[in-house]
């Protein structure tokens, strides 16, 4: 082969070596460009009602972590939902005790467990995360806390949720029923204007559990996560087997892989099956995902849970999809 061709033909493989290289950009660029921002997910059909509340906030070029505390705030104050804040059904000594968290793009946090007489645990966590050197406070010391901060001191059980208590007292059967009155724990996440990921986790836990039980909704990585190079995610169930397996940071973890949000949240679900595949058929857990792009996607083990996502396009209610 002469000088002159060999030269010639380096000269080719160069160019073409330039025009792949540079394929990956172009595309991370074109990705970048479609982003589906801003959007709020939700967990249940309450969700809806939460997302419109976040969407005043993002819709107007606020933050995701003002949207998801907002949004996590209309379930806690609502006496008609008996599975969060104001109403929630009590434990089995008759006390309302309410578990949360918060988490925002940069990886601070904040939560709040057992904590009684305040309606709005979501808010408390997020005065964790912001005036304490602490990412948890739980009992007394979280009430002594949110009464030093300005909140009120109120009655949590409510008539309804009292007369529930009391007629349960009569066998005193403790068992998880699967999407019990089509609600639970909410989680909601959000992604603002600016591209960046916040979330919130709220709930009064499991009915007639025992006193002192904390579930998976107050612990980050379990009831909650947001890793704002690659998305966030929230949990809602039985919150001892999402514990098990630190659920919310794993479905990240596995968006991080490079698995869509549905895929990954379907990955963490069939995880808890292999743990306990009995158990499994039995109960309902289900995770709630969105990445960075704006994609989202939820699994869950049985039939039945819902999620509600809101865009600019629309505030809609989904049927997650299931392994039973």
């Amino acid at each position: 082969m002469s000088y002159l061709l060999m030269k010639t033909s380096r000269r080719q493989f160069l160019k073409l070596t330039a025009a792949a290289s540079a394929l990956p950009f172009a595309s991370m660029a074109s990705s970048a460009s479609a982003v589906n921002k801003p959007i709020v997910i939700s967990t249940w059909n309450f969700g809806k009602q939460a997302n419109e509340e976040a969407w005043k906030i993002l819709s107007a070029g606020g933050k995701a972590l003002d949207a998801v505390e907002a949004g996590a705030r209309v379930p806690e104050g609502d006496p008609k939902e008996t599975s969060v804040g104001l109403g929630g059904l009590p434990d089995r000594d008759g006390r309302v005790t309410l578990d949360a968290c918060i988490m925002d793009e940069q990886g601070n946090i904040g939560s709040v467990a057992c904590l009684e007489h305040i309606v709005h645990p979501v808010s408390v966590a997020r005065k964790v995360m912001e005036k304490t050197p602490h990412v948890m406070l739980v009992g007394e010391g979280a009430l002594q806390f949110a009464l030093a901060n300005g909140f009120k001191k109120e009655k949590l059980l409510t008539k309804e949720s009292e007369k529930a208590w009391k007629e349960w007292l009569k066998e005193k059967k403790y068992k998880p029923v699967a999407n019990i009155e089509n609600h639970d724990t909410i989680g909601i996440v959000a992604l603002d204007a600016q591209g960046n990921l916040s979330g919130a986790c709220t709930t009064s836990g499991m009915a007639y559990k025992m006193r002192g039980r904390v579930g998976d909704s107050p612990i980050i990585g379990a009831g909650l996560y947001v890793d704002n190079e690659v998305g966030a995610a929230t949990s809602t169930g039985v919150g001892e087997e999402v514990i098990r397996i630190v659920g919310c940071h794993l479905v990240v973890e596995l968006m991080r892989q490079g698995n869509s949000p549905e895929q990954a949240c379907k990955m963490a679900v069939e995880r808890i099956i292999r743990k306990n595949p009995d158990k499994a058929k039995a109960i309902q857990v289900g995770f709630l995902a969105l990445s960075k792009s704006g994609e989202y996607g939820a699994y869950c083990l049985q039939k039945g849970f819902t999620y509600a996502v809101h865009d600019s396009a629309t505030n809609k209610l989904f049927d997650a999809s299931s392994i039973y």
